[in-house]
């Protein structure tokens, strides 16, 4: 028999769909609203006042006056805010410090505000609700539901609250799911990773688990200790097992690994979290892209990825952005951000309505050469590698080898297989003549014999789990860059001593 729960979750769902179908159709008026709505809260802040808020009216007055800022641009105001002091990016105090380990900033505290909040929230609701109004599934709800999170104990700082933004979430659960969420709020207070994914397989291993989410690199070790445990697959032990929830990388390098693991097909859901905001979800479980949250308090800027490092950067709005360009995105949030560059480059696949795909980070790319080459164009190359094949890769990243030892230089790609191809020389041609066709840089490079087709490296098993944790950074929200334009992460996986 169906539980209350899932049998109100149809109509709830519906009505859900139909409110957010109302600000999908209606784009360029709901994001003009969310940008009024900022710029008159924040008139009489310290940023506010010191951009002369009150003097803007429109968009183009608001280029003029704020600039495109990341993290530490923007730092002098966030340690006035993590000092205590009020009134200074957003009105009062912020709730939270979402804290996040910045790769030049070292910790970065990004404010969480009570306007902000709820967004995030709403939009991890929202998103499995758009799933039930598509799908009438509601099966899952009545099992049990497994968050792979970061710890929910929180610390403080001058009064506020500051954590994970996982772990801030894990405090935001329904009522009406906290009797199906697993794990324990003992087990996901664990701070050491690998002792945590042990402790939660072990309290999993009895129950209905119906929903697992969680970044994929994660999920996939704690799917791996469950088939090393029992012998069989994950869809075996949880028969009732039929969505999974994802984000903070791209499925696809994964997704047959998955399938494998888990021994059948399920739905899933993509998500698109960061501390900074909830940006998009999957409205459609047969439309690519993620739906771009328009009415979440977040308005939307974008940037060439090729222009973004010019002096004066062309700055558009959702209004003019065009289907497959990579673009930079960057937010002004009701958390007191400003022209603030998150540092994700994303594609829009359709702009009815708007949705995208997170195709990189500005910053992770190998243009050593003046390839420009993205993770999006890797993570594709390596799928048509992988096609038609048996192979299996659990991790992959790709580094420039600019001084080899012998021959000219090469893109460097380090991976992890499950199963290893039968014919590695074929395989690596598949990857270097997807990039090729993916890349016109890349390809003048190759043909004009500056680079020779890519190498591979292969990495022991575990061998990508063992360079993170040697980092401090196994586990939680923290991901491996699919790519990066120095040798940083080769270094450390030759120093030790992770490669077969």
């Amino acid at each position: 028999m169906p539980s209350i729960k899932s049998v109100l979750a149809k109509p709830f769902a519906k009505l859900v769909a139909k409110s957010i179908n109302k600000w999908a159709n209606n784009p360029i008026e709901t994001q003009e609203k969310v940008f009024q709505n900022l710029i008159s809260e924040a008139a009489s802040t310290v940023f506010g006042q010191d951009h002369d808020f009150i003097s803007i009216n429109t968009y183009q007055d608001f280029k003029k006056r704020v600039p495109i800022r990341d993290y530490e641009d923007l730092k002098p105001y966030v340690e006035r805010v993590v000092n205590g002091e009020e009134n200074i990016l957003w009105k009062g105090k912020p709730i939270y410090f979402a804290k996040t380990s910045g790769t030049t900033s070292g910790a970065k505290y990004i404010p969480i505000t009570k306007e902000s909040m709820p967004t995030h929230i709403k939009a991890a609701r929202n998103a499995i609700l758009m799933y039930v109004a598509e799908t009438g599934n509601t099966k899952f709800i009545d099992g049990k539901m497994i968050f792979l999170q970061g710890s929910p104990i929180l610390e403080k700082k001058n009064g506020i609250e500051l954590g994970r933004l996982s772990g801030i979430v894990a405090h935001y659960v329904p009522n009406y799911l906290q009797k199906n969420r697993m794990p324990s709020w003992e087990t996901n207070c664990i701070e050491d990773w690998e002792t945590k994914v042990d402790a939660i397989v072990k309290e999993t291993l009895p129950e209905n688990m119906t929903v697992i989410s969680g970044i994929p690199s994660w999920v996939q070790m704690y799917f791996e200790r469950i088939v090393t445990k029992t012998g069989k697959k994950v869809g075996d032990v949880f028969k009732n097992f039929d969505l999974f929830i994802f984000g903070g990388v791209n499925y696809e390098p994964y997704k047959s690994k998955f399938e494998n693991l888990i021994g059948r097909q399920v739905d899933s859901i993509e998500l698109y979290p960061a501390s900074e905001g909830f940006f998009a979800f999957q409205d459609k479980q047969n439309e690519k892209g993620m739906l771009l949250q328009l009415d979440s308090g977040i308005f939307y800027e974008f940037v060439k990825a090729d222009e973004f490092f010019n002096e004066t950067p062309t700055r558009i709005t959702i209004k003019d952005v065009e289907v497959g360009v990579n673009y930079v995105m960057i937010i002004s949030t009701t958390a007191g951000l400003w022209g603030y560059n998150i540092g994700d480059t994303v594609q829009f696949t359709s702009t009815k309505p708007y949705r995208v795909i997170v195709s990189g980070r500005i910053k992770h790319f190998i243009s050593a050469f003046g390839e420009h080459v993205i993770g999006k164009e890797v993570e594709q190359a390596l799928k048509d590698g992988i096609e038609g094949t048996q192979v299996a890769v659990n991790e992959f990243t790709v580094a420039p080898q600019i001084t080899p030892e012998e021959g000219l230089p090469y893109h460097e790609w380090f991976i992890e297989f499950e199963k290893e191809p039968k014919d590695m020389q074929e395989f690596i041609n598949k990857i270097d003549r997807s990039l090729q066709q993916q890349n016109s840089y890349y390809l003048d490079l190759i043909e004009g014999k500056i680079l020779q087709p890519l190498k591979i490296t292969m990495v022991k098993k575990n061998g990508f789990q063992e360079h993170m944790k040697s980092l401090g950074k196994l586990g939680g929200q923290n991901k491996l860059p699919r790519l990066s334009n120095d040798r940083s992460i080769a270094n450390n996986l030759i120093t030790l001593a992770l490669i077969k």
